[in-house]
């Protein structure tokens, strides 16, 4: 409890493992909204909402988890920054 108030413990990397999944999360609903007649494609034929749902749950997959690698790897790049700097004399 000591680290998180003097902040030596990094608490957004785990954050961001919760909203990755979120993430994934409301793709998935947007992806079923437009396969039923919900929101974006409301018009198409079932054909098409079809390939547009499974183009939303590849992209928007593949979007949400881009970014939240991008995320993790900033936090990364601190620790492996941190294990430097604790090495020099």
């Amino acid at each position: 409890m000591n680290n998180l108030f003097t902040l030596n413990d990094m608490l957004t990397p785990k954050i961001v493992t919760v909203l990755y999944w979120i993430g994934l999360i409301f793709v998935i609903f947007t992806a079923l909204s437009t396969l039923f007649r919900y929101g974006y494609g409301a018009f198409y034929g079932f054909g098409m909402r079809l390939l547009i749902a499974i183009l939303i749950l590849v992209f928007g997959g593949l979007a949400v988890r881009v970014y939240s690698e991008l995320l993790i790897v900033i936090f990364k790049i601190h620790e492996n920054l941190k294990k430097i700097a604790d090495r020099q004399p």
